[in-house]
């Protein structure tokens, strides 16, 4: 990739290619309450995951991200990887495509599944947040068959029956499950619209419940 040139159709820069075995994939997307990106990067930093890919898209917005050193960088999707007990494949989204821009949510969600089919994923877990006017522990769980529905509920979470999931939390499971793979949606009510940690922290205790995740990882 030459990024003195137009950037006219996605690029994964490959750090390494990981070896695993029937990864799970968790993508963390902002939403409400930044759930999800919450969610996925405190998974990221409580196991120790490490970066091999970038994924670089032109159906992303026109913007750059600054942190706190005035440094700015093309928005992009991280993945991690990490062993614990079974492979974790970890996406941690800067962004969502412009609102505006329906075809270029399923361009992005594409590219996302077309990626991490070829690692071997075929389980597929996202999360977002439920506005509400108080706080509530109550996780609730969609996904792409009543068995694995009903899998999660055993554990704690409740059946959502909210009628639709906005974005790409929802549209990358609904493309998951028509190439055949297998998935959830974890979704909790959030008061803090912008950043509700306490909401991502329950959501991510709650995966680590369910995938039986312990503290220590493997190589």
């Amino acid at each position: 990739m030459v990024w003195g040139r137009i950037l006219d159709k996605p690029y994964i820069k490959l750090s390494f290619k990981p070896e695993l075995e029937n990864p799970i994939l968790m993508a963390g997307f902002p939403g409400v309450g930044n759930v999800g990106v919450i969610s996925a990067k405190l998974l990221v930093e409580s196991l120790g995951a490490e970066l091999f890919a970038e994924l670089y898209s032109p159906a992303l917005p026109d913007y750059v991200t600054v942190d706190a050193n005035g440094l700015c960088d093309l928005l992009k999707y991280n993945f991690f990887r990490v062993r614990v007990g079974k492979d974790l494949v970890i996406l941690v989204g800067d962004t969502q495509p412009p609102i505006d821009d329906i075809p270029a949510y399923y361009e992005v969600c594409g590219d996302i599944l077309d990626f991490v089919e070829k690692m071997g994923c075929e389980f597929i877990i996202t999360a977002d947040g439920i506005p509400a006017s108080y706080s509530q522990r109550r996780i609730y769980v969609a996904g792409t068959s009543k068995s694995i529905v009903s899998e999660y509920a055993s554990v704690g979470a409740e059946i959502y029956d909210g009628g639709r999931i906005v974005g790409m939390p929802g549209l990358l499971l609904g493309l998951a499950k028509k190439r055949g793979l297998k998935g959830i949606c974890l979704l909790i009510n959030v008061v803090d619209f912008v950043a509700d940690q306490e909401a991502a922290f329950n959501i991510c205790r709650f995966l680590r419940r369910a995938l039986k995740i312990g503290i220590e990882k493997t190589i």
